[in-house]
């Protein structure tokens, strides 16, 4: 199941150039959706998720702070609970991360995943924390390195909507790698076209249509919309694996830059 909430994240994921301009969102955008997954031959409302982004001042910089959760709806609370968290903080203005934390609760399953970034060096200094059968935690540091543009799953679905869609070609692809569990994973992602759909309190609009390409085992296929204007919200993103498919659908946007 953490492999199914991490797929609705992963559904947003693009990669980034080397320097960008926040200027798809800005403080005090929140993003709220619905997540179904197929279960008994029927798309259910299992969950909700939320991005939320906010500005944070250090003693040496501003950075963003993107956080993302998904809580499942009390009814299936009893039947499977989950309360995931995802959060990066990265420089304002060329948006590379410095630090990610990742906090899983699903079920009787909990995990923590911290990163801390040296960009300069491209490593990484990961502190991961397990909860045993018996209650007590196993924590585990470890630093490993990491290529240029790779990043986080959270950093990366922030950098993709500043990224100049609108100049593509239908058929145009860009692959890149996303860090997870300490590994990257190449993904390429193709423009198919444009299609208008609904997309919550936004309306019916027009987006970009993108499709995601992965040679991965758990991911089958994947597809994503993002508004074709200024702030390319993430507006719906389907996906299939093994043993079953699921939809992320935008229910409520706000605080949006344009």
């Amino acid at each position: 199941m953490k492999k199914i909430v991490c797929l609705f994240l992963v559904a947003f994921m693009f990669q980034t150039v080397a320097i960008a301009q926040s200027s798809a969102f800005k403080d005090g955008e929140k993003l709220t959706f619905s997540a179904s997954y197929k279960m008994s031959g029927f798309m259910t409302q299992l969950a909700q998720v939320t991005m939320e982004t906010s500005e944070v001042k250090t003693s040496k910089s501003t950075l963003l702070h993107f956080d993302c959760r998904a809580n499942t709806y009390k009814k299936f609370d009893a039947f499977f609970k989950i309360r995931d968290k995802y959060e990066s903080y990265v420089n304002k203005f060329s948006l590379l991360p410095a630090l990610y934390r990742r906090d899983i609760q699903e079920g009787n399953y909990k995990k923590k995943m911290k990163y801390v970034y040296n960009q300069s060096k491209k490593v990484i200094k990961s502190t991961q924390t397990k909860r045993r059968g018996d209650g007590t935690d196993w924590v585990v540091d470890k630093s490993f390195n990491f290529s240029n543009g790779a990043m986080d799953v959270v950093s990366t679905m922030y950098n993709l909507r500043n990224l100049p869609i609108e100049q593509a070609s239908v058929g145009d692809t860009k692959t890149f790698k996303i860090i997870f569990d300490k590994k990257e994973t190449p993904v390429t992602i193709k423009y198919v076209g444009k299609e208008t759909i609904s997309a919550g309190n936004l309306g019916s609009k027009e987006c970009y249509k993108l499709q995601v390409l992965t040679s991965g085992d758990f991911l089958k296929s994947g597809t994503l919309w993002l508004t074709a204007d200024a702030n390319k919200v993430p507006v719906q993103a389907r996906f299939t694996i093994p043993i079953g498919s699921g939809t992320l659908q935008l229910t409520k946007a706000s605080g949006l830059a344009n």
